[in-house]
């Protein structure tokens, strides 16, 4: 059955399933999710074409038909299963939660992210069914963090919302403001803290001379703490509730050790990164592959990418993002 778009703002979570572990786990995120937001969930599963043009037993459509038909049908036991997990009843109004089921031939990356226009979420397994059983990243999940044009939530098997805190990476990038903005919501939604984390880095000169000749690129960690502050009051209203913390390191992986134990990591798709380009940054990719919680890949809205995208490159070498 093919279900309806419907406009932006309307709490219509997407999630992709496959029948693997991954898409079990997204299903009941997306379920709850929905279910806290007031809105509805559109379940999209796709079947191999490809094959048809290759087999002769399955020139008549017939067959085709049947597939679909089997993948309608695992598709809507498996919502009907899921519901029943403890961990989904426990959020209140799951059962209602309406859900749309859309079966469709071919690929499912293009389908994900066709279907995500004008949805609220994408919300993805971190692998399906995928050949490469020890990637860490699925293609699909992949492809869906970088492309979506909404929100993307890329959820691992069996991570644990306990004790609920909702982390968000922050700098002074419109995609940075999207993504505080954002994890505020969800933070709302779930009677979470908020949790703001922010890295700096002290510059590493290979000689003496480069400090001199150059101006410091790098920033002290009360000057990266002011600025953060300043930030959170900019967006979110002086007085917000949310904890700032300001620590040294990587960015990617400084996120990733704070996320242990939260409920959510939200990261903005792009930083500073000063490749042009991109469409995916350094630390939103460290986030999706390696966090060991559900994380949230917020896109900028068109304005702000045409924004980002404007920026003159003022350096040759390309900065961590």
């Amino acid at each position: 059955m093919q279900a309806e778009a419907r406009s932006p703002g309307t709490g219509r979570v997407v999630v992709g399933v496959d029948g693997s572990p991954g898409a079990r786990a997204a299903l009941g995120w997306a379920l709850a999710a929905a279910a806290r937001a007031g809105g509805s969930v559109e379940v999209v599963s796709a079947y191999p074409v490809d094959f048809y043009w290759m087999d002769p037993y399955l020139l008549d459509t017939g067959r085709l038909d049947a597939i679909r038909q089997d993948t309608e049908e695992r598709v809507r036991a498996l919502v009907a299963e899921v519901r029943q997990d403890p961990a989904v009843t426990a959020v209140p109004g799951t059962e209602n939660v309406r859900a749309d089921v859309v079966v469709a031939a071919g690929a499912p990356l293009e389908h994900l992210v066709a279907r995500a226009e004008g949805a609220d979420l994408l919300v993805v397994g971190s692998r399906g069914r995928g050949g490469v059983r020890s990637t860490l990243l699925g293609s699909v999940a992949l492809h869906c963090v970088a492309h979506a044009p909404c929100p993307v939530v890329v959820v691992h098997p069996g991570t644990v919302e306990l004790p609920l805190r909702v982390v968000v990476g922050v700098d002074d990038s419109p995609m940075s403001r999207a993504a505080l903005s954002r994890a505020s919501e969800e933070a709302a939604r779930l009677g979470a803290r908020l949790e703001v984390v922010a890295a700096y880095q002290p510059e590493a000169y290979w000689s003496d001379l480069y400090a001199v000749t150059a101006p410091p690129l790098s920033e002290t960690e009360e000057q990266a703490r002011a600025r953060v502050t300043a930030i959170v009051s900019e967006v979110l209203g002086a007085g917000a509730d949310a904890e700032v913390h300001v620590v040294g390191g990587a960015p990617g992986e400084v996120l990733v050790q704070r996320a242990d134990g939260a409920a959510l990591l939200v990261v903005g798709s792009r930083s500073h990164s000063r490749v042009a380009g991109m469409v995916l940054g350094s630390v939103a990719l460290h986030g999706a592959v390696h966090a060991p919680c559900p994380v949230m890949v917020v896109h900028p809205q068109p304005t702000q990418r045409a924004a980002a995208d404007a920026v003159p490159v003022a350096v040759a070498v390309p900065h961590p993002a």
